[in-house]
């Protein structure tokens, strides 16, 4: 239960995340889903084995791949960093750029 948001980090977040389609079926709630892919990438547990506590694992499964393509994860990142930045909070010497999230185009450089 230690990767679920509270409240305060929800009312954060939440306003970043793309709205629901005003057609078709409702879509799973956004912060059950949200705590259903923390979970799996904290633990790296199956997505079949996600607890059932965050609904079913194809619907986190999809938004996580859908966020990734639109540019979701990314705008929640640079948006995160911009508030801690504009806070003073933001630990320079704790600051990672994962290689996997900048792409390289054909390879990379030659």
């Amino acid at each position: 239960m230690a990767r679920e948001l509270t409240d305060e980090q929800w009312a954060v977040r939440a306003p970043l995340l793309p709205p629901p389609a005003r057609t078709g079926r409702p879509r799973a709630d956004d912060r059950r889903t949200l705590h259903g892919i923390l979970d799996v990438l904290t633990t790296g547990c199956r997505w079949q084995d996600m607890p059932r506590q965050y609904g079913s694992p194809v619907p986190c499964w999809r938004r996580l791949a859908r966020w990734q393509r639109d540019g979701t994860w990314k705008k929640v990142w640079e948006t995160l960093l911009a508030t801690l930045d504009r806070q003073q909070r933001r630990d320079w010497e704790h600051t990672v750029l994962d290689s996997r999230t900048v792409p390289a185009k054909k390879g990379g450089a030659r």
